[in-house]
Order: structure tokens, then C-alpha cells, then sequence
């Protein structure tokens, strides 16, 4: 069966059905000018240590970290990302009635920027556009902190108690949300095709949700440039550019 077969198949499991479901990964972002982490030219393939940056004991423990960290913080490519062709189809599937949930491992919030609802995202590892406070729980827009630090604060605190401030997002060592995990499964089994779209399927439990929609029924695509860690239980295995693959299988 030759590409353009498959991308039409696909497209029509997409059409015929009413709760499709998309896991994204770090790769439908890199068009947007945000590095993945794991691939050739990601964030810690080429600096092992900035990890350090994102692992929680080190960061609570070590001042300097954190001082890095907020210099990271506000150069972070985030702030200037804007959507992309791939992001915009995930609208489109929206506003045809077909997108039943969006799980993201993303922390950019391009998905709610291009359009999508945001009560249809499920962000398993946070947003970096928020800030939190580790003693006290309260979060805030990540501007309010950036724009401390550019006044000269290196390593800023909480207003409310003093605490330790940090991304609201998930650091090496910190517990997911059960919640969202929770819901993200939920909307899993409850699929009937699930795309899984630059993403190696490598993290764990989110990893999981693939062969929870297999065993209750969906249609699996896996959409990513390199292999993944399940491509063995995938009915479809696309690879090639995601910012063209996915608007030619999301239609409109």
C-alpha cells in the first residue's frame, strides 16, 4: 500500500468517527522553534547538564540551580513560539466535532494558543506560563516572576509565604497529578482511533494510554519521525514531516 493509501485510510477512521484522541509529543513543537530534549539536536543531547536544571531535589536544594534555572527561564523559546501547521490541524478536528481529548507531555501551551478548548487539553507535565510555589501550593502567571528577575531578583519567593518559587510544570522526582493521569486513561479507553504525534512513547505512565485505547477497541496511528517504543502495537506507523502529515490524515 503506498503512503498516499494510508494517509486516505486513516483519514477516513478519522472521519467515521466521533471520539478521536491525540497524545502529543515534543516533536510536534519543533517547527515552532522549540527543541525536543531526547532527538539529535535536542536540549539535553547537546547539554547533559541542563538537566540538572530539571531535576526537583537539585533544584530545591541548590540555590545556584535555581539561579540558573530563572536565567533559563527567561530566555525559554516558549515565549517566542507561535503554532504550526500541525497545531492548527488538531483545531480543525476540533471544530469538526471529531477531537474527544488532547493529551499533551508538552509544557508550551501552543495547543490553546493555536485554539484548542482548553478543557479538551490534558497537560500531564504542567505549563511553563504558570509558576508555583512548592510550600504553599499557589501559582501565578510566569510573567509576574520573569519580570522580577529581570528587575534584579535572582532567585525570587514566594509573596504569599516565602517559599521556594518553581515552573509549574513536572521536574524529575516530582509525583505527576493523579487526577490528570486519571483522565487521561479514562479518555483512552474511551477512543475509538487514538494518534500519538512526536513522541516516542518512552515516558511512563502517559506511555500507557496506547495500549489502554488497543485493548478497548481503537484504531492505533503513530506519528513520528524516529521509532517508538511501541510501534509494535501501532495499526498504522507514519513517518515523515508532522507539520504534513498530520493536516493531510486530521482532513477539513
Amino acid at each position: 500500500m503506498t503512503a498516499q493509501h494510508i494517509i486516505a485510510e486513516v483519514r477516513n477512521w478519522i472521519d467515521d468517527a466521533q471520539r478521536v484522541v491525540v497524545l502529543t509529543g515534543a516533536g510536534i513543537s519543533t517547527d515552532s522553534g522549540i527543541p525536543d530534549f531526547r532527538g539529535p539536536q535536542g536540549v539535553w543531547t547537546r547539554n547533559p547538564t541542563a538537566e540538572r536544571l530539571s531535576t526537583l531535589h537539585t533544584y530545591l536544594a541548590d540555590p545556584q540551580v535555581r539561579r540558573d534555572a530563572w536565567q533559563e527561564r527567561l530566555v525559554h523559546p516558549a515565549w517566542r513560539a507561535r503554532p504550526n501547521r500541525a497545531h492548527d490541524a488538531l483545531v480543525a478536528l476540533e471544530r469538526r466535532g471529531k477531537l474527544h481529548a488532547l493529551i499533551t507531555q508538552n509544557i508550551d501551551e501552543l495547543h490553546q494558543i493555536a485554539g484548542n478548548a482548553p478543557d479538551r487539553v490534558i497537560e500531564v507535565h504542567g505549563t511553563v506560563r504558570r509558576v508555583m510555589c512548592w510550600e504553599c501550593g499557589v501559582r501565578a502567571p510566569m510573567e509576574e516572576a520573569l519580570a522580577r528577575v529581570r528587575a534584579g531578583e535572582e532567585d525570587p519567593k514566594c509573596n504569599l509565604c516565602g517559599g521556594i518559587l518553581k515552573s509549574d510544570t513536572i521536574s524529575f522526582g516530582q509525583a505527576l497529578d493523579p487526577a490528570v493521569i486519571e483522565r487521561a486513561m479514562r479518555v483512552a479507553g474511551e477512543a475509538e482511533v487514538l494518534v500519538t504525534v512526536g513522541t516516542t512513547l518512552q515516558v511512563y505512565p502517559v506511555s500507557g494510554v496506547v495500549p489502554i485505547a488497543r485493548e478497548a477497541g481503537a484504531r492505533i496511528v503513530i506519528l513520528n519521525a524516529e521509532p517508538t517504543a511501541l510501534d509494535a502495537i501501532a495499526d498504522v506507523l507514519l513517518r515523515g514531516s508532522i507539520g504534513e502529515l498530520l493536516p493531510a490524515i486530521c482532513g477539513g
